[in-house]
């Protein structure tokens, strides 16, 4: 009896915390059904829009089907393609929201999570596809309108086309009277533009037909008619560009004639700065260009017919030409420049081989070969300078005497008093 006393407390401690554990645990649960169920009501809201909106899809979907079927009937099927595949698109979505919503729907136990993630999706899936509807709808309302307006603009372009016809006929009428004064190279792109407006008018009055046809039969007129316009547009493009061809023919004559004139004053002034060039390879470098440029002037008579290429020639030799006087330009500068250095050059290599000289002679037998061999080199540059015609070369060696001067007087002190002497 007393140990069991002894146990008693501890029983009673134990006891306790147990029932406390069972409290808590039935606590949370509770606290937890608590929650799921009103998260399940915050989803309940949701749930009832995502019906609405099943609802309202799959009537615009049945609506859809109905559009398209009257549209290919009255379309075609390959005009009607893109509804047909947007309203097959909105049936899959449509599918997938009935999926989901069967699942909200059966006896099935959910958590608040899925549910709202069902619904969300639901709700995304209907948008999708309502908004997908109405693009298809509208685009072929646009369609319907076109065509109650077509039997309208049949005789304006009907009219526009018998314009460019007329155009076309001038258009063909100018070309023979300018093949008469011009070569065909200078037509070509003339007759280019030509082709392609008679084209043009071929395409358009070919779709005007079928319009015409269409409308007759109480079918679609408005593609042809479309076709009709956008190759009539083009047409009258390219007889604008046609329009142009003459007159710029005319320019281009002129400016060629202004262009020969100015390029024989520019070989007159080429020749007199040939015959006072010093340098005999770039008086015949500018000699040849100058022979070529007079060559393309005497030739012009040959391009009359084609005042086009004629300018281009001439353009083409003035920069040939230009380029040549150029060279010799900097060639002669080259040569005006060593004269006037060459001097200077000369004046030093002479001080500096009487410098090194008279080291070589300070030094006496001390002085080795290298230095002496370097003031031999410099004398002989010097002596190669003296008797150079050409000033560039003369001066290149001055400066090689001036320079193998400089060192047979380092090399010369070297020998003589040591590796200090550099240095003072």
């Amino acid at each position: 009896m007393p140990d069991a006393s002894a146990w008693l407390p501890s029983l009673v401690v134990f006891g306790v915390a147990a029932v406390l554990a069972v409290s808590g645990v039935v606590a949370l649960r509770r606290a937890g059904v608590r929650r799921e169920r009103r998260e399940l009501a915050a989803v309940a809201d949701a749930e009832v829009r995502a019906k609405q909106l099943i609802v309202q899809a799959d009537d615009a979907v049945r609506d859809a089907e109905r559009e398209v079927s009257y549209a290919e009937a009255q379309f075609g099927t390959a005009t009607a393609r893109d509804t047909r595949a947007a309203v097959e698109r909105a049936k899959a979505r449509l599918r997938e929201a009935f999926l989901l919503q069967q699942r909200l729907d059966d006896a099935e136990p959910d958590t608040a999570a899925d549910r709202r993630g069902w619904t969300a999706r639901i709700d995304d899936l209907c948008r999708t596809a309502l908004s997908e509807l109405a693009v298809a709808g509208d685009t072929l309302a646009a369609r319907r309108r076109r065509e109650r307006g077509a039997g309208d603009d049949l005789p304006a372009l009907t009219e526009d086309a018998a314009a460019l016809r007329r155009a076309v006929d001038d258009a063909a009428t100018t070309l023979a009277r300018l093949s008469s004064r011009y070569d065909p190279s200078a037509l070509g792109s003339a007759r280019a533009d030509a082709e392609r407006a008679a084209a043009g008018l071929a395409e358009a009055e070919a779709a005007l037909a079928e319009a015409t046809t269409s409308l007759e039969q109480s079918r679609p007129a408005a593609e042809p008619l479309e076709r009709a316009a956008d190759a009539l547009a083009r047409a009258r493009r390219d007889l604008d560009e046609l329009a142009g061809v003459e007159p710029a023919l005319a320019g281009a004559a002129d400016d060629a004639g202004r262009a020969a004139a100015a390029l024989g004053l520019d070989v007159d002034a080429a020749r007199a700065e040939r015959d006072g060039l010093d340098d005999p390879d770039a008086a015949a470098d500018l000699g040849t260009a100058i022979a070529a440029t007079a060559t393309v002037l005497a030739e012009r008579a040959g391009y009359a017919r084609d005042p086009l290429l004629d300018r281009d020639r001439l353009s083409a030799a003035r920069d040939r030409l230009d380029a040549a006087r150029a060279a010799a330009r900097t060639s002669q500068h080259r040569l005006d420049g060593a004269r006037g250095a060459l001097g200077g050059a000369m004046s030093i290599a002479e001080g500096q081989i009487a410098v090194a000289g008279a080291a070589i002679e300070r030094g006496g037998r001390s002085v080795g070969a290298a230095a002496r061999t370097r003031l031999a080199e410099a004398e002989r540059q010097l002596e190669t300078a003296r008797q150079e015609a050409d000033p560039v070369a003369a001066l290149d060696a001055a400066r090689r005497a001036s320079t193998h001067a400089n060192d047979a007087e380092a090399l010369a002190r070297y020998d003589a008093l040591g590796p200090d002497a550099l240095g003072r």
